[in-house]
C-alpha cells in the first residue's frame, strides 16, 4: 500500500513539474509573438508562470532587452525533477524490502 501511495505521489510530482516546464516554454515563446500574451490563454498562462519567473527576474537583469531568467528557471525545475526521481528511487528499495 505504501509503495502505491509513493508511486502516486511520484507520478503527480514528476508530471506536474514536466507540465509546468512546458507551460513556461509556451509562455516564453508567446512573449516573442506580438499580442499573444494579451489573449485569454496568454493571460491565464501569465498568471501561472510569471510568479515563478519573477523570482529569477529579480536577480538576472535583461541584457539588451533579452530576458535570460527563464534559463535559470528551467534549470531549477530540472533539478527539482531530478531530486524527485532520486528520492523516489532511494525510497522504493526500502519499501520493497520491508
Amino acid at each position: 500500500m505504501a509503495l502505491q501511495v509513493l508511486n502516486f505521489i511520484y507520478t503527480i510530482l514528476s508530471w506536474g513539474l514536466y507540465a509546468y516546464m512546458i507551460a513556461m516554454a509556451v509562455y516564453v515563446l508567446m512573449t516573442w509573438l506580438p499580442g499573444a500574451l494579451d489573449s485569454g490563454f496568454g493571460q491565464v498562462l501569465g498568471k501561472i508562470v510569471e510568479p515563478f519567473l519573477g523570482w529569477f527576474q529579480r536577480f538576472i537583469p535583461a541584457l539588451a532587452g533579452i530576458d535570460f531568467s527563464p534559463i535559470l528557471a528551467f534549470a531549477v525545475l530540472a533539478i527539482a525533477r531530478r531530486a524527485v526521481d532520486y528520492l523516489y528511487w532511494a525510497l522504493v528499495p526500502r519499501l520493497v524490502a520491508g
